[in-house]
């Protein structure tokens, strides 16, 4: 069976799946053909269920639940750290209230922690490609900039300043890491396929964390101004204990980041999630 394994061209995705696409985890029954593309993109596409496995933001997750469920591995958690808001003179959080901030996507992760945080409808989102919204900030084509991928690690390369990071505001808040991605299969595949795919993707995750130094030399390929050191780094901020198991806390981060997010508005309520393999 073809199973269409879709996820961002980022170094973490790419450590995460590093055991399959070197071909040292068995794929049983299944052919996994990778397909790369931005996140936003991807969780633009599962609304429409194109891919039987899809990496997908938490906050889109809201959206496609009656097409897909989430796998109990893959997970990318900021631990008291996550998406940060950067602008080119150190600002106080509530001086962003009322500026136009460049986001990566309308459904990410990071814009419902950003609406959390700020408030709804109290700044102007303009979506812009993840990987230029450092370059809109430091080049004043907008006020502030939400930060996903690598560009938390690079942006001081472009003199810019960090307003917020919203993992710390997270953790502050909650207590809880905040639950940025995870790994969505489709529900039509069936109980069984679907824990068998997420087995399958785990002992890859798993591979790759006990082979580190050559998955991540296959990640830097996609870090995109990251050297050696800082691929490390960011593979391990994102590709962790976490991400061979939500665990109960991580669980319960979902849970509570979508009911806050419904209970604001901004998302429809989920009712109970599933967790596969």
């Amino acid at each position: 069976m073809l199973i269409r394994l879709a996820h961002s061209p980022d170094p973490d995705d790419a450590f995460m799946f590093y055991g399959l696409s070197c071909g040292a985890v068995d794929p049983g029954p299944y052919r996994f053909e990778h397909i790369l593309e931005d996140i936003q993109a991807l969780n633009e596409r599962a609304t429409r269920g194109e891919y039987e496995v899809t990496a997908i933001s938490i906050h889109a997750y809201a959206h496609v639940r009656d097409k897909y469920a989430l796998t109990a591995c893959g997970s990318s958690m900021g631990d008291n750290y996550g998406p940060i808001v950067v602008a080119r003179e150190p600002l106080r959080l509530e001086e962003l209230v009322g500026r136009e901030i460049a986001i990566p996507g309308k459904m990410t992760t990071a814009f419902l922690a950003l609406q959390l945080c700020l408030g709804r409808d109290r700044f102007t989102p303009r979506v812009v490609m993840f990987d230029q919204i450092l370059d809109e900030v430091a080049e004043c084509r907008t006020d502030a900039g939400l930060v996903i991928h690598e560009g938390q690690l690079t942006y001081q390369t472009q003199g810019l300043h960090v307003v917020v990071d919203l993992g710390k505001w997270w953790m502050q808040r909650t207590g809880l890491p905040l639950p940025l991605g995870g790994n969505a299969i489709r529900r039509d595949l069936g109980d069984a396929a679907c824990d068998e795919i997420a087995r399958i993707i785990k002992a890859s995750i798993r591979y790759s964390l006990e082979h580190r130094e050559e998955a991540v030399r296959h990640a830097l390929k996609y870090g995109r101004g990251l050297d050696t050191r800082m691929a490390d780094q960011f593979v391990g901020m994102y590709v962790n204990e976490w991400t061979l198991d939500y665990g109960e806390r991580g669980r319960e981060a979902v849970r509570r980041l979508l009911a806050d997010g419904a209970a604001a508005g901004l998302v429809p309520p989920v009712g109970e999630i599933v967790f596969y393999g």
